[in-house]
């Protein structure tokens, strides 16, 4: 059973949701301006998912993202500065420049990196996993993916795996309901993910991942079970990305609904949240107003920091590229 929730935990869930929201927002507006080189994949919509999962997660715990990976470092605990840096391509950012938005990385966080390839992270959470299991440390590794990234071997594979051996790795699988522009039911038979856990001998759970307290539950009890040492599970969160696969605008492609947008928005999961938490008495409206005001604050400074940070120098373009051993 997931730890009780405080008020204190309520409202890092909901610092944690807004953090991840107006990054992506004003991470958007600055590719479209220009400011922000190749593509960016928001996760606008999706923030429940992060950060009801990493809310159980401490530094030294392992997660392997997406290409759609910002609010999962974010959740970690991931620097604003640092993270516009990288994506600006300066210096100064987690990857020194050379990562960009959908390879962002950072071992301190035990953030193994977001990953460019369509199920590449699974295989890399399961060997983490490994690793915990190996060194008998109470460490798991959880991997974030989405529904078309399940229909790939890599997936299968590394959850085969992980069952086999029992090992502390959780599968969350953040349904949004598309395979890029590809909907579920033209390229799955099944409507819930989670069904394929029963293949290899793990519990497979669907929760609403539009509710941050929900994901924290079936998170809390995944990942109990996993230091426990009973083994993994596939975790379903149903959600919805406000933006297009790529951008804010997208590449004009027509494959989803003005109305089917408008009718995820009014389950916003932020907006939800904070209407229970002043039910709750946990917060008031002028304490939520506080924290936006606060985390725009934060963001104009991280997004100056990284304007004024320098490119890398063009000879350092293959360090900390490739291996390099000690002298």
């Amino acid at each position: 059973m997931a730890k009780k929730l405080t008020n204190k935990m309520l409202q890092e869930l909901h610092l944690k949701m807004v953090r991840i929201r107006r990054f992506e927002e004003e991470a958007g507006k600055l590719m479209e301006d220009g400011k922000i080189p190749g593509a960016l994949h928001l996760y606008v919509g999706q923030e429940a998912v992060a950060s009801g999962v990493m809310q159980h997660l401490a530094d030294n715990d392992y997660i392997t993202s997406t290409h759609r990976g910002h609010g999962h470092l974010i959740a970690k605990g991931g620097d604003f500065s640092k993270m516009f840096a990288e994506l600006f391509g300066k210096v100064t950012g987690y990857c020194k420049g050379k990562g960009g938005s959908m390879h962002i990385s950072n071992m301190a966080l035990g953030m193994l990196g977001a990953n460019g390839i369509v199920g590449g992270g699974p295989p890399i959470a399961m060997g983490a996993a490994f690793s915990n299991r190996f060194r008998k440390t109470k460490q798991v590794s959880v991997a974030f993916f989405g529904d078309g990234a399940s229909n790939e071997g890599s997936f299968h594979e590394a959850a085969n795996m992980a069952a086999l051996y029992k090992l502390p790795c959780i599968f969350v699988c953040e349904n949004n309901g598309y395979g890029e522009y590809t909907p579920q039911a033209n390229h799955q038979a099944i409507v819930d993910v989670a069904d394929r856990a029963s293949g290899y001998g793990m519990p497979g759970v669907v929760v609403d991942g539009m509710d941050v307290m929900a994901v924290y539950e079936a998170a809390g009890e995944a990942i109990e079970r996993a230091r426990k040492g009973d083994g993994p599970t596939l975790l379903e969160c149903k959600t919805y990305r406000y933006y297009d696969h790529v951008g804010v605008r997208g590449m004009g492609m027509t494959y989803r609904t003005e109305e089917e947008v408008e009718a995820w928005k009014q389950r916003d999961a932020i907006q939800s949240f904070e209407k229970r938490l002043q039910q709750l008495g946990v917060m008031s409206s002028k304490q939520i107003d506080a924290v936006h005001a606060a985390v725009s604050k934060d963001i104009d400074e991280a997004i100056k920091f990284a304007d004024e940070s320098p490119y890398p120098a063009p000879e350092t373009l293959l360090q900390n590229v490739y291996y390099e051993k000690e002298a």
